[in-house]
């Protein structure tokens, strides 16, 4: 089996393939990001890197049997509701999808993206044949993640609930803890986490707040992700730490320490696995190719 992956970040795809044992012949990845690319070769030293999506000729691949890609969200973003969509420069790339798609014309596909607005989600599925499905990764991981899948592979329905929450994946309670007498004096409690105002102007950004180990946790965002993935440690005396990188491979079902390579620093393991996919939502795909 050869197996395409366009936009493949650290290849979530291949360990999703390899959880379930699928044997293939070729991994074809496209990617542009060095840091990426170092950590795919770093596991999967027999991926055929092909380089930039827009300067790939899928008629010069031998047969491939499953297209996979998750292409960029940034213009569809509904964290961005005056967003070009599929006319912006880099959710745009969705074209190059499908040029490829057409040129190599595999047995079957998978398509991930972002919730986004109708017209998108419309345009999308009239290219590809099929209606997208909805999974939340909080069925199978302790991450809200909610995305949107186009595939041809049959008979697929939601992933059971596993019931994970924060505390099932900590790792080490001693990483960089914190506290800050601003927290104290300004702290608010929601459902799943902490808010509090360090600027005094009430922001209430999103690295302003701390869950709580019996919740899930926010998507794993790919800006600053450092100071947004905090965990409360002690809610009585305000103690607070950040999240291990292990905790976020964790949350997105990576093995242990996949991402920990050399050159490649904490920040850009948490920057990639934000820009990753929920490996056991794509191992719940795969199943039927088994």
């Amino acid at each position: 089996m050869n197996v395409l992956s366009l936009f493949d970040g650290m290849s979530c795809g291949q360990i999703a393939l390899n959880k379930l044992g699928i044997k293939y012949d070729n991994y074809f990845a496209s990617e542009i990001d060095k840091y990426a690319i170092k950590v795919t070769q770093a596991n999967y030293p027999s991926t055929k890197q092909l380089g930039c999506i827009t300067e790939l000729d899928g008629t010069k691949l031998p047969k491939i049997n499953l297209l996979l890609g998750g292409s960029p969200c940034q213009d569809l973003s509904q964290a961005k509701p005056n967003g070009e969509g599929l006319n912006g420069e880099r959710s745009g790339l969705f074209w190059e999808y499908i040029r490829v798609l057409k040129e190599t014309k595999p047995i079957y596909f998978l398509l991930e993206n972002v919730v986004m607005k109708k017209e998108w989600v419309d345009i999308i599925s009239n290219e590809l044949g099929v209606q997208p499905i909805e999974i939340n990764s909080n069925l199978v991981s302790c991450q809200n993640r909610r995305r949107l899948y186009w595939t041809n592979i049959p008979n697929v329905e939601q992933p059971s609930d596993k019931g994970i929450v924060l505390g099932d994946i900590i790792f080490d309670d001693t990483y960089k803890n914190f506290t800050d007498e601003r927290i104290t004096k300004t702290k608010k409690i929601t459902k799943n986490y902490i808010k509090w105002d360090m600027s005094g102007k009430q922001y209430w950004s999103q690295q302003d707040r701390a869950y709580f180990k019996e919740k899930k946790v926010c998507t794993l965002p790919k800006s600053n992700p450092a100071n947004k993935l905090n965990i409360v440690l002690d809610f009585e005396n305000d103690i607070y730490r950040r999240m291990h990188p292990i905790e976020a491979e964790r949350c997105q079902n990576v093995p242990d320490n996949y991402t920990k390579i050399e050159g490649v620093s904490t920040n850009r393991r948490l920057e990639m696995l934000g820009n990753g996919w929920t490996v056991d939502v794509i191992k719940h795909f795969f199943k039927a190719l088994k």
